[in-house]
Order: C-alpha cells, then sequence, then structure tokens
C-alpha cells in the first residue's frame, strides 16, 4: 500500500536522490545527457526545500519500508489566487506503471491550490506529456512544442 504525507525538511535528501535517479534512468530516453546532468545539478535538497516553502509538497511512501517512491508539488502561478501551477511530480523508476503517478495527480487535484483555481497549468517532459493528456491536460493556447526549456505546456480549466 502506499501512503503520502506532506514532505518535511529531512526527506529532502531521499527525495532528491530518487528525482535524479528518474531523470537519469527515465528521462534520459527522451532527453540528451548534457540536458538530464543539467537538470540532475540543480536539484538537490536546497531545491527542495526551498520549493516547500512555497508550495504543498508531498511525498509518496511505501507503507512497510516508509521509503520515498514519489513526489509531487502544487503551488500558486506566480502569485495568482485563480491560477496554480504542478510541479516535480516524479515516481521511482521501479514504481512506474503501478498507478502511483495518479494517485500523486489524485491527491495534487484535492489540495487547496488546485480546489481555488480556475486554471491550472503544469510544466511537462516529453517524457510525461501522454500520461498528462490522459488525465485532461491540454496544450497551453494550443502550442504542442516544447518551449526553450525543452517543456511542454499544458493547462486544464474547472
Amino acid at each position: 500500500m502506499i501512503k503520502n504525507r506532506r514532505f518535511k525538511e529531512q526527506d529532502a535528501k531521499e527525495v532528491s536522490e530518487m528525482v535524479r535517479r528518474t531523470l537519469r534512468e527515465t528521462n534520459s530516453k527522451d532527453y540528451s545527457e548534457a540536458y538530464i546532468e543539467k537538470d540532475v545539478a540543480k536539484i538537490d535538497e536546497n531545491f527542495f526545500i526551498e520549493r516547500s516553502k512555497w508550495t504543498n509538497c508531498y511525498v509518496f511512501t511505501e507503507e512497510r519500508t516508509e521509503r520515498i517512491i514519489g513526489v509531487g508539488s502544487i503551488g500558486s502561478y506566480w502569485g495568482s489566487d485563480t491560477e496554480s501551477s504542478l510541479f516535480t511530480i516524479f515516481v521511482s523508476p521501479d514504481h512506474q506503471g503501478k498507478g502511483i503517478g495518479k494517485q500523486i495527480m489524485e491527491k495534487l487535484e484535492s489540495d487547496e491550490y488546485f480546489l481555488r483555481a480556475k486554471r491550472i497549468e503544469i510544466p511537462a517532459s516529453i517524457t510525461a506529456l501522454s500520461f498528462y493528456q490522459k488525465l485532461g491536460y491540454d496544450f497551453k493556447n494550443g502550442v504542442d512544442q516544447v518551449d526553450e526549456e525543452g517543456l511542454y505546456r499544458l493547462e486544464k480549466f474547472r
């Protein structure tokens, strides 16, 4: 069984290691090594500690081991009260394809930032594009190309 809870500062190392591993093993199918390593360099423990100060960040753990196997965050879109953004949604390579990504999205979509928003945006990797589309996220302004960050900008209206 999978449990979830709010991120705590002491989770930062384990979350960072899990995300870095996921980038290298899963996202490397769609991005160059240089692109991945640039992301890996900035997604350290402090990245998650700082992000948790302005988002609601959740970790997902295996019940019996308490090992972190997923993470996801939601926060205001540039300070807006009517728009929110989803961030850093990752599932450990060992647990992909088992419905954990969907559980993360269900949790984020029940969060106060989601519920108050009329529009939710997500910067989606090439790797995750079809997953988010299945959940009702569409290309922002109809733009179906990656941006300068190598990400698709997707959105959902409520």
